[in-house]
């Protein structure tokens, strides 16, 4: 299935997080956090300004974003976890 967001919509695909920390201890599933960090697979046109034209959204297919905690809608489309996300609750894309 292919989905294409509407508006400022983007569809992340979340990150897993470590299983172990830096000191080599393996975390349980109770104890590991929600993935904020995660790959764009979709992008929609922009948001639709009051001139009619589209603003266009800043981030594109390919490009790794961290989200907040909590934002977002987590759909699942063919087996995979996805979210679904406006623009504003990308808090910043990973650069390099």
């Amino acid at each position: 299935m292919t989905l294409n967001p509407l508006d400022d919509r983007v569809v992340v695909e979340p990150v897993e997080a470590e299983e172990t920390t830096a000191g080599g201890i393996v975390l349980p599933d109770t104890a590991k956090e929600k993935p904020q960090r995660g790959k764009v697979v979709a992008v929609g046109p922009g948001r639709l300004l009051d001139s009619g034209e589209r603003c266009p959204v800043s981030v594109g297919e390919g490009d790794e974003v961290l989200f907040g905690k909590y934002g977002g809608t987590e759909i699942e489309v063919d087996g995979a976890e996805l979210k679904i996300l406006r623009e504003s609750d990308i808090l910043a894309k990973i650069v390099g």
